[in-house]
């Protein structure tokens, strides 16, 4: 494992606050203890300074995982979020949207969002920003981008987009060789 470049950097930040916003800071600067992003096989992982010290006693070769994927890195050098990175977006999320019921399973299997489906969203939520998606029980479920800001939903019709399909716990599923 090594440490991301400077242009890994900027593209896998870009993304994080994209979701998070300044909450970003609060995933490297921890009070319990240091954490770090490292990468291997051009996957991005968020693992303690100290499992990482003690990993580096393990080849290369041999180590396919370490902490938390976050995501990859595609040829083209942009970076895609994995869902398995859900649970500290959600933790840390500036957006959120909750689905009704009656669509929590379209979403996890991979449709977009649409108004009728929408419970709540956060107040001045903008227009392409990343957002991240809970049930009406405050269960995350994935994340994706808002195609309308929170003042252009409430003129929508309930056919209309309201937000874009990123991810889903479905992936869990559906993708379950490529994500491990």
């Amino acid at each position: 494992m090594r440490p991301l470049t400077e242009e890994e950097s900027k593209a896998f930040f870009e993304k994080l606050i994209k979701f998070i916003g300044r909450n970003v800071t609060l995933l490297i600067q921890r009070t319990d203890e240091p954490y770090c992003f490292r990468i291997q096989k051009n996957k991005v992982y968020y693992v303690s300074e100290e499992i990482m010290k003690r990993s580096q006693n393990i080849p290369r070769e041999s180590l396919t995982s370490l902490g938390t994927c976050f995501g990859r890195f595609t040829k083209t050098g942009k970076f895609k979020l994995h869902i398995t990175a859900l649970d500290y977006l959600a933790q840390y999320a500036k957006y959120k949207v909750w689905v009704k019921p009656t669509s929590e399973m379209s979403w996890m299997y991979g449709n977009n969002l649409l108004k009728a489906g929408l419970g709540r969203i956060t107040e001045d939520t903008p227009q392409n920003t990343g957002v991240v998606l809970f049930s009406m029980n405050d269960i995350p479920i994935g994340f994706g981008v808002t195609a309308k800001s929170t003042f252009e939903c409430r003129k929508l019709e309930p056919t209309a987009l309201v937000v874009y399909h990123y991810g889903d716990v479905g992936e869990y599923l559906r993708d379950e060789d490529s994500l491990f």
